[in-house]
């Protein structure tokens, strides 16, 4: 969903961004996203039925200048795979872009039905129009 609420964000507000989503686990690899997610999305003017989930690499370190986790679990897992300082300064918590001292995670909306759904919707617009702000000075 970060995802795409990123690439319509970019190309509303015309930057030379590159995007991409990665998850730390294999367990949906090559998987379109949740019907679910799709229907939210679709509701708020974003299309995602092209996504495909993908497992995060090294080699990510060199293609992207940042990489925002969803949740502290997933956060410990990409530092993981940092070499070097460098590696690991990429490495953010989407929801600290709204407030650095904010402990909030973004949760799994899959055992949260629809509002689930919503619910992370609602954290990852204030985040990525965070992003967006900061990053594009």
């Amino acid at each position: 969903m970060a995802h795409g609420l990123m690439e319509e964000k970019i190309k509303q507000h015309q930057l030379a961004w590159q995007v991409d989503s990665a998850g730390t686990s294999a367990y949906h690899q090559g998987e379109a996203p949740d019907v679910r997610a799709r229907s939210c999305m679709k509701k708020h003017h974003v299309d995602i039925c092209n996504q495909q989930s993908r497992p995060f690499l090294k080699k990510d370190f060199e293609e992207f200048d940042l990489i925002f986790c969803m949740d502290k679990m997933n956060f410990r897992d990409v530092l993981s795979y940092t070499k070097s300082e460098v590696d690991k300064q990429k490495v953010k918590l989407i929801l600290h872009e709204i407030d650095d001292e904010l402990e909030e995670e973004v949760p799994d909306p899959y055992y949260g039905g629809e509002y689930g759904f919503e619910n992370v919707y609602q954290m990852l617009d204030k985040a990525t129009d965070a992003i967006i702000q900061h990053y594009s000075k």
